[in-house]
């Protein structure tokens, strides 16, 4: 089993492929960690073999890997080609209906309208610490759930219906991580099936059964925080020559202990949940101890212990040790018992246990068997009065420190392996904060609600985010420089990974010899982008999304995508013929056979139409957000929604925000409800309009639609979501005009309207002979508090040596602004300078 481990680690380690520096209890073993299986030294850091593997131990040890998710896959086709593809395959699982669940169901199959399924569904309660309240016994204990039952006959009939349900296999599915080998064809062992979800084999007994007929079981798990880092390296090398070796990381870094003592922790494996935070400003983590405590205690149940180990830490004469033989146990927590470990060497040193005789204890407690556990308490105080302890004080021990420590205390092993890989990644942070910001935006890509989070974490720590570039963006979120980070080209909706990498491949030189290099034109563009590209879709993709500006306007490009086409296929076509022709052609011939590109005289795009194509093509507002200069009104008006935690459960709150998603759905009473999604400034949030709420006022829920709600804050699958119980339309112009009124604005600015690109020489009145000259930006009383706000954002993100002048025009004259600090002037900020400059 060791070696089956240790041969396919190998191979990923040397394939490139990241692998974890361990989990769970395989940690603790010495020769997974002379077989390089683990990362982690168990003589280091005091981890038990006995929690591992020991003499009563009769099933197969567990060695489970972490890998980067992208790559797993490589690892298991490896395994599949080494054994054989008919000895390899995936476990199924069987997914039964929970009681949440088998109330929706049975609600679906009854037809019974949505709210009133939704209603007690949301009655029966959550699982306990993973598990589920049984529904019988929920609506015994339930007076919520117990009422409907007892009093609505359609409750009662749906509730009994589910009860018989509950338990029973729903559907069949692929275990996400499991595998299992044979040295014999497996179809000997087990009858086998197709995926449901593609066409792999997997069996059709599930893991238990597989175990018992004695299968080699492996778990290959993908963790998406090794792909971070995977991204990350690739990038520093890139970028810096460098290449990493995790292994080698120094665990003293003065840097990374800062940012996790500031609790910067977006993005820090583990460490980044609001709770967690406050806990590490508080504890100031200064060794790679203090991260393993807190993955230990940051879990429901030994929580409530985290203060006294922050107390302990920081005055250390405060702790107390209920027995002298606890002191060498306790002392790297403080007097704290964090580690089941901690359990078992207690177990050894105050009642003579061997280890593998404390490892039995450990798991009486946690099973909470009666029976089982009277026994162990029993030897366990037997063995204390032995070794010279009184029978009451041995009863104390067992019940103050053994019984609740036991029961929740966690596997130092497991918590040792992942305190590395919060740690790792903190370092990345700190030391390559863009090229690591970079690779978590294309992890969570996918997902539009952690990359609105992200780029916020980025303008925080003063990294730009701007929209993605046909001259900068590779097809994942590109570093330019430390303080800059592009969308990359596939996260542009509508646009495949084959003219990806065709515009990639044409800036490099192409297939057919061009010149390498950015586009200098959108006609340089067209002439370089092999044509299959060039469709209609991409274009507009590439135009609305912001990839063309600094070649071209929005809005002209859009209104001219028909012509584009036209001129690209012409242009390729006459270079073609040129190639093939024996005599060949120079490029100025060919230039002048063809007309140059002119797009439609259009009304260029305002600040508003490029924020919601932005919204469309990419998900999210980029280069600004319309209630950005209302920033400080919202916040005095309305709660935040980044700012709503477990306080606000259960209450009413005001939110004022737009609406970014919206779904209408018609109820089987023949009555109209809503759900959808609410956007402001800090984050975003579901909402759900029930029937009557939406008869009111559902015809202002729509998308793109600035409002404020009023709702009642709940908890739905985890996240939270609002109850609308009032709502109101409200329109930015009218926000601007109250804001006004508290002196957020100057009563002069009007709206801002974005300028159609201009020659590098029109974008600045510096004379180009003279680089030590002031940079002039020359704005008029029309430029509103975004476009001011968005200056703002690009000269803070270009700090340099070259004074800046910022002069107002207006009919009274013009007012001068030195800004207070220099710029460094590129191409780049000149174009976006030009977007609201005169």
């Amino acid at each position: 089993y060791f070696l089956i481990v240790h041969d396919f680690v190998r191979y990923a380690k040397e394939s490139g492929v990241i692998v974890g520096p361990g989990r769970g209890s395989a940690a603790g073993s010495l020769v997974a960690y002379v077989l390089k299986i683990t990362d982690v030294d168990p003589l280091k850091y005091g981890l038990l073999f006995e929690r591992f593997l020991n003499p009563s131990r009769v099933s197969m040890p567990d060695i489970d890997i972490d890998f980067d998710d992208e790559h797993r896959g490589e690892v298991l086709n490896y395994v599949v080609d080494k054994y054989g593809r008919d000895k390899v395959a995936q476990i199924i699982t069987f997914g039964t209906m929970a009681p949440r669940a088998a109330v929706r169901d049975v609600g679906r199959a009854l037809g019974y309208p949505y709210a009133e399924v939704d209603r007690l569904a949301k009655l029966v309660p959550p699982p306990v610490q993973g598990k589920h309240v049984p529904l019988k016994a929920s609506i015994e204990e339930n007076p919520d759930l117990h009422k409907a039952y007892q009093e609505e006959l359609r409750s009662k009939t749906l509730l009994d219906t589910a009860i018989r349900l509950e338990g029973t296999v729903r559907h069949a599915g692929t275990h996400a991580c499991a595998v299992v080998i044979s040295q014999e064809p497996l179809s000997k062992y087990t009858p086998l099936q197709r995926s449901t979800n593609d066409e792999s084999v997997i069996t059709q007994y599930s893991m238990k059964p597989l175990e018992e007929l004695g299968l080699l079981k492996v778990d290959f798990l993908g963790l998406k925080n090794l792909t971070v880092m995977h991204e990350a390296l690739i990038t520093i090398e890139r970028l810096h020559g460098k290449k990493i070796d995790l292994s080698l990381l120094p665990l003293d870094d003065k840097k990374t202990f800062q940012l996790l003592a500031k609790g910067e922790t977006t993005g820090v494996f583990q460490m980044e949940s609001a709770g967690m935070r406050r806990y590490l400003k508080e504890l100031k983590p200064s060794e790679i101890n203090d991260i393993i405590a807190m993955v230990s205690l940051y879990r429901p149940g030994p929580m409530h212990w985290i203060p006294m180990y922050i107390k302990g830490k920081h005055d250390p004469a405060s702790v107390e040790y209920i027995h002298k033989s606890f002191a060498p146990i306790l002392k790297e927590t403080y007097g704290v018992a964090v580690y089941q470990e901690q359990i078992l060497e207690i177990a050894r040193d105050f009642a003579g246990f061997s280890l593998g005789e404390a490892d039995i204890l450990r798991k009486a407690v946690g099973k909470k068997d009666p029976k089982l556990l009277a026994g162990e308490r029993e030897k366990f105080i037997g063995g204390a009065v032995k070794k010279g302890q009184s029978r009451k004080f041995a009863e104390n021990v067992f019940e103050k420190v053994i019984e609740p420590f036991a029961a929740y205390g966690f596997n130092k092993s497991h918590a040792t392996c992942y305190a590395m890989i919060a740690y790792q990644t903190a370092y990345f942070k700190a030391h390559y904060t863009a090229e690591f910001m970079a690779a978590l935006l294309t992890a969570d890509s996918s997902n539009e609600e952690r990359v609105a989070i992200e780029v916020n974490e980025c303008e925080a720590i003063g990294i730009s985010v701007l929209p993605p570039s046909v001259n900068q963006s590779l097809a994942n979120f590109t570093v330019i420089d430390d303080k800059t980070i592009r969308f990359g080209l596939k996260a542009i909706k509508g646009i495949g990974d084959q003219p990806i990498a065709g515009i990639i491949e044409a800036r490099r030189g192409g297939p057919k010899g061009a010149s390498p290099g950015l586009f200098k034109s959108l006609e340089d563009f067209c002439r370089r982008v092999p044509t299959q590209f060039l469709n209609k879709k991409t274009l507009e993709a590439l135009a609305y999304s912001g990839a063309f500006d600094g070649l071209a306007e929005r809005n002209a490009v859009g209104a001219s995508i028909e012509d584009v086409i036209r001129f690209a296929k012409a242009a390729q076509t006459i270079r073609l013929d040129g190639q093939t022709d024996i005599f060949g052609m120079m490029e100025t011939d060919l230039d002048v056979q063809l007309p140059p590109l002119t797009l439609k005289r259009t009304t260029p795009a305002t600040r508003l139409e490029q924020l919601q194509w932005e919204k469309e093509y990419l998900g999210l507002y980029v280069s600004g957000h319309p209630l950005l200069g209302l920033k400080k009104y919202l916040s005095k008006k309305a709660n935040q929604i980044g700012m709503l935690g477990a306080k606000e459960l259960g209450k009413n709150v005001k939110l004022c925000g737009l609406i970014t998603t919206i779904k209408k759905v018609l109820t089987k009473g023949g009555t109209y409800m809503a759900y959808g999604t609410l956007e402001d400034l800090t984050g975003r949030i579901e909402f759900v309009v029930f029937p009557r709420t939406y008869q009111q006022f559902g015809t202002i829920f729509n998308e793109g639609q600035l409002i404020v709600i009023e709702g009642k804050l709940e908890k739905r699958r985890d996240a939270p979501q609002i109850m609308v119980q009032t709502a109101k339309e409200v329109s930015l112009e009218s926000m601007v005009a109250n804001a006004k009124e508290i002196k957020l604005f100057d009563e002069k600015e009007k709206y801002v309207r974005v300028l159609p690109n201009r020659d590098e020489d029109e974008l600045s009145t510096t004379p180009a002979a003279d680089p030590n000259a002031p940079y002039i930006i020359n704005l008029t009383e029309k430029t509103d508090e975004d476009g001011l706000k968005y200056i703002k954002t690009i000269l803070l993100a270009n700090r340099g040596n070259r004074k800046v002048i910022i002069n107002i025009s207006s009919a009274k004259g013009t007012k001068s602004i030195t800004v207070p600090f220099g710029v460094d002037i590129s191409h780049e900020l000149k174009v976006k300078i030009a977007e609201v400059a005169k």
